[in-house]
């Protein structure tokens, strides 16, 4: 039976269906592969280092107060840090497109956001066209209404309530990837690791061949090696040599390796691949990083915000409150960098001293509330204003 990209069933169970190289892709067979847990570890690291701040409605002033900033920043649940709750949604969404989380309140407060599994989530509607999720626990079936799942979806196509796996759509692509290493695997286990063949125009007996095996056995060896074995009764040698190249393999598995980096969108370096064996350093790695920051990490972290303003704020807290993630923090590993974004930020007046301050997790400074710009450091409240010269003393002009 053929299958449509708007078959949303098929998306939430591809898992276990055959490819064209006639392996089975699964999450834990995908993983399997270095390349593909390279990429997925490489967004889920990254994940950890972005916090996610909830501000009042100026989208400026952080409120530490709001029990979402709680929950989002600190302790989404009693299992789970931020940090692991936010890695666990990058690994989702990388994997099976999807993450679900069951929302938990308190009266009208919300609590908690409890992860899912999401192979055991279905998403489902009624006869009124309604959204509500089906979720398999010990065999039986849980029905938890839209308002009470916050749901992040990765690319979805029109008519389709569940977002595609990125794994799921290129199987193929990662079924060969699979049959490669299971080909490499056999090759070093049942592979034919025979240095040499002798041939012979004669029938010999049993006896003859282990008395060759055994004269022949005295030239093995690297501290035997030099010596000359003399060959008679018209014996003869020939050398046996396995090029992995002649039968591809080196070259299939590498370009598996680009194909699962293309899938998710990681320049090959970062993990890594060196290409024909080259290798990035400088600027041009940096590039790589930001590319990686733009057109990676940067739709995914749009694509979580978008689903927080839809499902955990509400039409009267929407007005009141912005969440979004701070890119800022993967400036954390990079002192030189982090140093030059704070003293420009100062500079230009978009920071105060005792905002730069608090970013590296300094007290506040006496008189460090007042926005600079420029080398001269003059005060914005300053600048356009005619300040006069303050006037000698008179013992100085007499000095």
């Amino acid at each position: 039976m053929p299958i449509k990209l708007t078959d949303g069933e098929f998306w939430r169970g591809f898992f276990g269906l055959g490819t064209t190289s006639g392996e089975t892709v699964t999450i834990e067979s995908a993983l399997q592969l270095d390349a593909v847990w390279a990429c997925v570890n490489l967004i889920r690291n990254a994940f950890i280092m972005l916090p996610c701040l909830v501000y009042k409605a100026d989208g400026v002033t952080v409120d530490t107060s709001s029990d979402l900033y709680s929950l989002l920043h600190d302790m989404p649940n009693m299992d789970d840090t931020a940090s692991d709750f936010w890695a666990m949604v990058a690994l989702c969404f990388c994997l099976d497109g999807n993450f679900f989380a069951e929302k938990k309140f308190n009266g009208t407060r919300l609590v908690a956001l409890n992860p899912l599994p999401p192979l055991n989530v279905d998403v489902c509607r009624d006869r009124r066209g309604a959204r509500y999720y089906e979720v398999l626990e010990d065999g039986k079936r849980r029905r938890i209404a839209e308002d009470k799942m916050f749901h992040v979806r990765g690319a979805v196509l029109p008519g389709c309530d569940r977002g595609m796996s990125p794994i799921g759509v290129v199987r193929n692509a990662v079924g060969n990837a699979l049959s490669g290493e299971r080909v490499a695997g056999k090759m070093f286990a049942n592979g034919f690791q025979v240095a040499g063949v002798l041939s012979s125009d004669q029938i010999l007996k049993p006896e003859q061949r282990k008395q060759l095996g055994d004269v022949l056995g005295q030239f093995a060896g690297s501290d035997r090696a030099g010596k000359i074995a003399v060959l008679e009764a018209g014996l003869k040698y020939q050398q046996l040599t396995i090029d992995p190249k002649d039968a591809q393999m080196l070259e299939t598995r590498q370009y598996s390796v680009e194909q699962i980096c293309r899938i998710f969108g990681v320049p090959p370096v970062m993990i890594g691949h060196a290409a024909n064996g080259t290798t990035t350093w400088g600027s041009g790695i940096e590039q790589l990083i930001l590319q990686f920051t733009k057109t990676c990490l940067g739709p995914m972290v749009k694509s979580i915000e978008s689903a927080i303003y839809r499902d955990l704020l509400s039409s009267e807290t929407r007005k009141q409150m912005v969440v979004k993630f701070s890119m800022e923090g993967l400036l954390r590993g990079d002192s030189e960098a982090r140093a030059d974004f704070v003293s420009k930020m100062i500079q230009s007046g978009v920071y105060t001293v005792n905002e730069g301050r608090a970013y590296e997790n300094k007290a506040p400074i006496e008189g460090g509330n007042r926005s600079i710009v420029n080398g001269t450091m003059t005060p914005l409240d300053m600048l356009g204003k005619d300040t006069q010269a303050t006037p000698e003393p008179p013992a100085a002009r007499a000095a």
